[in-house]
């Protein structure tokens, strides 16, 4: 049994709500290709580097890195390191702050110019997440034997070769975007994000430690 660490308690709430009973089974085989790689790295004492890709590094790639190093956290796995990147440089969707913050999480801006720094606290005790938009080859991220999970098609799709990747792993989640200033756009928000940490955090559940 692993043992859980303390998030910040809105954050904490939402965790223990999790059904991990709602994921499909088509789904669970797909997140299966995540957890051998933890797994792997973890049973080696090797450090688990993962880049969350997709096109615009603004949305989902954000909403996958934060829930996914919360989970790491969370479940005590502590050699997972999280990072982002884009096929190209635009900006963290302020939307994405927004709905995080709603959650529980504590967000500081650092900078305010196009391309916004922001850092992400899920617990007291830890250290933040770094957010802002950058390419997946930016030397903020690693150079070699991380996974590029890409978290959309079009990145997917528009990036056969990964430089350095040793694995690399097609989760793509559904984007949010198309709901942008509708009166579904919180609810949408909402929802991707709450899909996306129900499986990171399901992920993370299955690797031993």
């Amino acid at each position: 049994m692993l043992n859980k660490e303390i998030l910040f308690s809105d954050i904490e709430k939402v965790v223990l709500r999790f059904n991990f009973e709602i994921i499909t089974s088509e789904r669970k085989t797909i997140l299966q290709l995540l957890i051998d790689f933890i797994q792997f790295k973890t049973n080696n004492n090797e450090d688990v580097l993962l880049n969350l890709i997709c096109t615009h590094n603004s949305r989902r790639s954000h909403l996958s890195q934060i829930w996914l190093q919360t989970a790491a956290y969370y479940y005590g796995i502590k050699n997972v390191f999280c990072y982002s990147g884009g096929t190209e440089t635009t900006s963290l969707f302020p939307k994405v702050a927004e709905i995080l913050e709603n959650t529980g999480f504590k967000i500081q801006k650092l900078s305010e110019e196009k391309n916004p720094v922001y850092a992400v606290k899920f617990a007291k005790n830890a250290s933040p997440v770094i957010g802002f938009s950058k390419k997946y080859d930016d030397h903020f991220n690693p150079e070699s034997g991380f996974a590029a999970i890409m978290t959309c098609s079009q990145a997917d799709e528009g990036c056969p070769f990964i430089t350095g990747a040793e694995k690399r792993i097609p989760l793509r989640f559904e984007d949010p975007k198309v709901f942008d200033n509708t009166p579904q756009e919180n609810e949408k928000y909402q929802e991707r994000s709450l899909q996306i940490a129900v499986e990171m955090f399901y992920v993370l559940s299955q690797i031993k430690i």
